[in-house]
């Protein structure tokens, strides 16, 4: 065996992220990941049947009946405050509102069979919202439905510390099963920045993807199983907790995606990783061409202007960068995340978070994880010295500890937020060609010029671009000039117009961009199936009917 050699990092990648608390802002909590702001004088949002072209299908109104029977069901949990109902019927973005009456919050899989069993009778259309932190308007009514909230599902029913298979509700927040599953040394295969407010329901529910995708791949991968409640109240147990079960369909894939619109998941069997023993996190900042290279000076600090001149100046760097990282770091490479200079500028602005390197049209964010740190070390040791010797990277800081690693994570989790203070937001999840990923960003600037406050790109690099245009309040012809041409864009290099925020109400009269005709008409034949009357999340996910 060959002797270890000491590690000759440079001194900038060793200094640590700033750790002071005025560099770094206040500590996240999770209405601060959720970008909320309750500030006095917030304009009301204005209702979404009044702003969107959508007409109301003939459901029944709730019942003083009805509301005795909700209250039969689920004492205690039958919610008519008008005050209490405010923040339920609003997205997270604040840019949709429904006008629900009633939310319902049922404990266990029995009480939300009850509700469905009664509302199929009764034709009530049914919203099921689990921590209302979606970006596609799935989550909230657009009408009146009924809001059938599963926070009050929230217990752990079981896990098992040899296989990792963990058993829980569909209202368990996921930042809590992280904690819980941890104690026992194992990790949530998926992690979000909404994490301390989304439901691991709604997590399923909308297939959420998130920042360990890259090493633990979809939920369509990690659940084993689930419990969904129909439409007509039947409870479908498919909740089982093996490995392999290759006895006929899968049923459990057709709900998982499928945004509440074929049943409502209750509960959830997934199987968690072994946690890491080792973490390390890189910020790194990628070279700039031409004058980059083995032995070329930093370059200097970009005025913001050349920013928006076309030709991506960097991101080729950025993809070899990670080309690179994949080859080198292999197994332990968990998450490679990239974002613009705006981005940074965003989050410095906002959030008053400091970057801990020096300016660069791209900033890269590699994080390892693995059970040997000094094995774990050495590679990404080499990896860095190859790629500080090839000019990919001329600037950088790592952490190792958790507070700086989370301090690291900040930067590139809290974007949303600092995205949401900087005004009206036109949010894009586009899965598209690692080749192409940011050159959309590029030609909207140019499309959008002054009309934009400002359009920015980050995301992983698996493929997925969080593509975001701010302006300071929402413009009809700004839209116009985004939709449809993003989504025809899109579709031209074979992408996907979303590639894990779902389609929700937002995004379902452009599933036909990413979808042929066959497809979108099994999909409504799925529908029409297992919930013939439509009361299970309507005018949302699939195409609106003539």
């Amino acid at each position: 065996m060959l002797p270890r050699r000491p590690l000759a990092w440079p001194a900038w990648l060793l200094r640590g992220a700033p750790g002071a608390a005025g560099s770094w802002g206040r500590p996240v909590g999770p209405l601060a990941r959720r970008g909320c702001c309750s500030a006095p004088g917030t304009p009301e949002v204005p209702l979404t049947r009044e702003r969107y072209p959508v007409r109301r299908l003939p459901f029944s109104t709730v019942s003083k009946q009805d509301l005795a029977a909700f209250e039969r069901i689920v004492p205690g949990g039958v919610v008519t405050d008008p005050e209490a109902l405010q923040a339920p019927n609003v997205d997270w973005l604040r840019t949709l509102r429904g006008c629900s009456k009633v939310l319902l919050r049922p404990r266990t899989s029995e009480e939300v069979s009850h509700i469905l069993r009664h509302c199929h009778e009764r034709n009530l259309a049914v919203n099921p919202q689990g921590g209302n932190t979606g970006m596609v308007g799935g989550s909230v009514p657009v009408f009146d439905e009924i809001i059938l909230s599963t926070a009050r599902m929230n217990r752990v029913l079981s896990f098992h510390s040899v296989s990792g298979i963990l058993v829980c509700q569909a209202g368990c927040v996921l930042e809590e099963l992280s904690r819980y599953v941890e104690e026992r040394d194992f990790i949530m295969p998926l992690d979000l920045g909404a994490k301390g407010s989304c439901h691991i329901g709604g997590n399923v529910a909308t297939n959420a993807g998130g920042l360990r995708f890259l090493r633990y791949g979809s939920l369509h991968g990690t659940v084993l199983g689930l419990e969904v409640v129909l439409a007509d109240g039947t409870v479908l147990d498919c909740l089982t907790s093996l490995r392999k079960d290759n006895t006929g369909y899968d049923l459990k894939q057709l709900f998982i995606g499928s945004e509440g619109t074929l049943g409502i998941i209750t509960t959830v069997s997934i199987l968690c990783p072994p946690k890491p023993r080792a973490v390390n996190v890189a910020f790194l900042v990628t070279c700039v061409p031409p004058a980059c290279g083995p032995g070329s000076p930093r370059p200097a600090r970009l005025p913001h202007p050349a920013l928006r001149t076309p030709g991506c100046p960097g991101f080729a760097e950025v993809l070899q960068t990670f080309s690179t990282c994949k080859g080198m770091l292999g197994e332990i490479l968990s998450a490679f995340e990239f974002m613009d200079a705006v981005c940074m500028q965003l989050v410095g602005r906002h959030l008053h978070l400091a970057s801990p390197v020096q300016e660069s049209p791209f900033y890269v964010l590699i994080e390892t994880s693995g059970s040997n740190a000094g094995h774990d070390a050495e590679k990404l040791g080499h990896f860095l010295e190859h790629a500080l010797g090839s000019g990919l990277v001329t600037d950088g800081t790592m952490a190792t500890d958790q507070r700086k690693v989370k301090m690291l994570w900040a930067l590139r989790e809290r974007i949303t937020e600092a995205l949401s203070r900087d005004g009206y937001v036109y949010k894009y999840d586009l899965s598209l060609p690692v080749e192409r990923l940011y050159d959309i960003v590029t030609d909207l600037r140019a499309r959008l010029g002054p009309h934009a406050k400002h359009v920015v790109g980050y995301g992983h690099l698996d493929g997925n671009l969080h593509l975001n245009v701010t302006a300071e309040a929402f413009s009809p012809s700004l839209l116009a000039a985004l939709e449809p041409h993003v989504y025809e864009w899109t579709a031209g290099q074979q992408g996907s117009v979303s590639a894990e925020h779902g389609v929700g109400f937002r995004k379902r009269d452009v599933l036909g961009y990413s979808k042929p005709p066959g497809a979108l008409q099994l999909m409504q034949q799925l529908k029409a199936l297992l919930d013939p009357k439509g009361i299970l999340n309507p005018y949302k996910t699939l195409p609106s009917q003539a």
